[in-house]
């Protein structure tokens, strides 16, 4: 399921593009997340989860009249695409390609590749020079996999693409558990990665069709150490997403707690939380409030498909 980290950090950024004259393809990597073994490999799940993706991606405004919508199994049949994969992966090395892996989630030093996985990282360069891009949108996770392509173009006389990397949403658990695993050689970029929001761990996800019953209970229970911003997924949300919808953030609170306040920016959220004035508690009731509100068009969308949602739930 499409969690708000896809859907309304990047998704944005995405409408942003498309509001600025973007022409943007969307590329539904079917062929991707089969070499990446997810659903067990099952093709025509995978294809299910694509269209649930497009049905997602329109909730929040990305319909096919706005954007274009590319399977990666179309993709792959254009005349040169196999041969382009193939020079791609001449005008690397096997140590830069498995440096890429963790692209797919795998860790940086794999014990256990399966030769297919080195196909990911040359196809996704191809990817862009096939669909003949200006410029590649991905999140944060996806730098290496850009970084090829634009050193390969310049060695095979193709255009780099400008790349732009949306964030990685923190997951509701926060730093509160740091992952051993490393998916980077920088260790922030590594850190942001293994604790970034993900549907594999669905109670620390918010999945942009949740309830308001299920958003208020995911944040009450999200790590929110008072006047720490560091690993604070709820000021996050703030920072990444409420903000980028509304001009202020309206924070409800009693008067014995200092009464309503309004914030204008996000710098004046994170200076009342770390000097005490604002308490996680009321940090948390605001911003499920808010992002209720922000997600209700997509609540609205899926009104009488609640069986696609179920579905994609049970995979």
């Amino acid at each position: 399921m499409m969690h708000i980290g896809t859907g309304l950090v990047c998704g944005y950024k995405i409408l942003d593009m498309v509001k600025a004259g973007f022409d943007f393809t969307i590329l539904l990597a079917d062929w991707h997340a089969w070499i990446n073994n997810k659903f067990g490999g099952d093709m025509e799940t995978i294809r299910f989860c694509g269209e649930y993706f497009v049905e997602a991606f329109s909730s929040i405004g990305l319909t096919p009249d706005k954007v274009k919508y590319v399977w990666a199994s179309d993709l792959v049949k254009k005349e040169g695409y196999w041969e382009t994969v193939v020079k791609v992966a001449k005008k690397s090395n096997l140590s830069r390609i498995i440096r890429c892996l963790p692209i797919m989630g795998r860790e940086l030093n794999p014990k256990d590749v399966e030769a297919a996985y080195l196909f990911y990282p040359c196809m996704q360069a191809t990817d862009i020079f096939m669909l003949k891009l200006d410029c590649a949108c991905a999140g944060m996770d996806q730098r290496k996999a850009h970084m090829l392509a634009r050193d390969t173009a310049e060695k095979l006389s193709i255009k780099k693409p400008v790349c732009l990397h949306t964030h990685l949403l923190l997951g509701l658990e926060g730093f509160s558990t740091k992952p051993q695993t490393q998916y980077d050689e920088n260790e922030i970029l590594s850190l942001q990665i293994g604790t970034k929001m993900s549907k594999s761990k669905p109670k620390s996800c918010i999945f942009i069709h949740d309830s308001p019953e299920e958003i208020k209970n995911k944040i009450n229970l999200a790590y929110c150490p008072p006047r720490q911003v560091e690993g604070n997924p709820v000021l996050e949300i703030v920072k990444h997403i409420i903000f980028p919808k509304q001009e202020n953030f309206y924070v409800n609170r009693e008067s014995k707690y200092g009464g309503p306040i309004e914030f204008s920016s996000y710098v004046e959220v994170e200076k009342a939380y770390v000097e005490g004035k604002l308490h996680p508690l009321d940090l948390k009731n605001n911003v499920a409030e808010a992002l209720i509100k922000i997600l209700e068009p997509v609540r609205y969308h899926f009104k009488g498909k609640e069986k696609l949602v179920e579905k994609i739930g049970q995979l």
